[in-house]
């Protein structure tokens, strides 16, 4: 007996149902969240701007599989920044879904592999930052870097200079 899996264009074996905003799969024929398209080779400040917009969006599942594909296109003496990066938002995507234990490893795990990065952090990701975050156990999208891209408080409630 055999089943019928799901393949992508190129054969390979690819689940094809839905997914909602955390990544869980959804029965076929429901209607889901859009998925950030796998396999894509971005420059890593695209990278970061996708997975952040993702992140901010509530979508950490799907900021993961933009920061998966940097891991795994990035040159060899960055590809533990990525896959660190990939793991904190999967740890998020655990808290999201209410698995604590799950959450903790995965941050925990995620914060460990980018710290060899926080002395020299490229592209202007703030590894200290994330890593605070991660141990913090805030359940907020992290920065992924310390620029401009952070609000910053006023201190007041209205607009005056």
């Amino acid at each position: 007996m055999t089943s019928a899996r799901d393949r992508d264009d190129a054969g390979r074996a690819r689940n094809a149902r839905p997914r909602d905003a955390l990544g869980r799969p959804l029965p076929y024929g429901a209607v889901g969240e859009e998925r950030a398209p796998e396999g894509v080779v971005r420059p890593p400040d695209q990278a970061l701007d996708e997975a952040q917009a993702l992140l901010d969006a509530g979508r950490p599942f799907h900021a993961h599989e933009v920061l998966e594909d940097a891991w795994k296109s990035a040159p060899e003496h960055e590809r533990e920044l990525w896959r660190g990066l990939a793991q904190l938002a999967v740890g998020l995507t655990h808290a999201l879904r209410g698995n604590a234990t799950g959450a903790a490893a995965l941050l925990d795990r995620g914060a460990g592999t980018i710290a060899p990065f926080a002395a020299a952090p490229p592209h202007g990701i703030d590894v200290d930052g994330l890593i605070r975050w991660a141990r913090s156990r805030d359940d907020g999208p992290p920065r992924l870097r310390g620029d401009s891209t952070i609000p910053a408080p006023t201190g007041r409630g209205d607009s005056a200079p």
